[in-house]
């Protein structure tokens, strides 16, 4: 196993120095879902919840969360994304939505974390616009997808 990387020798959490790194394009895709009641999933998709539309707003609160992790997650870098998109799919068959992300950038270090946070935040944001119709509404699994980029080279979650 490798050596955690924000933890010191001396076991002190530290900020990553990236500065002699070399920046090259990252990317990394990251999934989430949201189960539901198929009412809850039909009012969505129908467009008829009287706050909005809820995919337009969980897509935008996902990409502002993937631009401003380095605020929620300690020792994150500020990154300076070149690309985050989030899409939402229904999947009435298991009355849930399903949530993807992909962020990229050419710089030093990945952004698995804001494709990460991307998709938490949209699934919290659709439980935030529907929780006043249905309270137990399950988030999870989330996951990284893919990572493209940089020295611990490529990942990717067989299907």
């Amino acid at each position: 196993m490798s050596q955690l990387t924000h933890i010191t020798t001396s076991g002190e959490a530290h900020m990553v120095d990236i500065s002699a790194k070399s920046e090259t394009v990252r990317e990394a895709r990251a999934e989430a879902f949201i189960e539901m009641q198929a009412e809850t999933l039909a009012m969505i998709i129908a467009g008829d919840h009287h706050k909005g539309d809820v995919f337009a707003t969980a897509r935008i609160a996902g990409i502002q969360a993937a631009k401003r992790t380095w605020e929620l997650i300690p020792l994150c870098h500020p990154l300076l994304l070149s690309k985050v998109e989030v899409r939402l799919e229904a999947q009435t068959e298991h009355n849930r939505v399903r949530i993807e992300s992909c962020c990229r950038l050419a710089g030093k270090t990945g952004v698995e974390m804001e494709a990460l946070t991307a998709v938490s935040v949209a699934a919290l944001t659709i439980y935030d616009m529907c929780k006043a119709v249905q309270k137990d509404m399950v988030i999870g699994p989330v996951r990284l997808l893919e990572k493209r980029g940089g020295k611990s080279g490529n990942f990717r979650v067989e299907a």
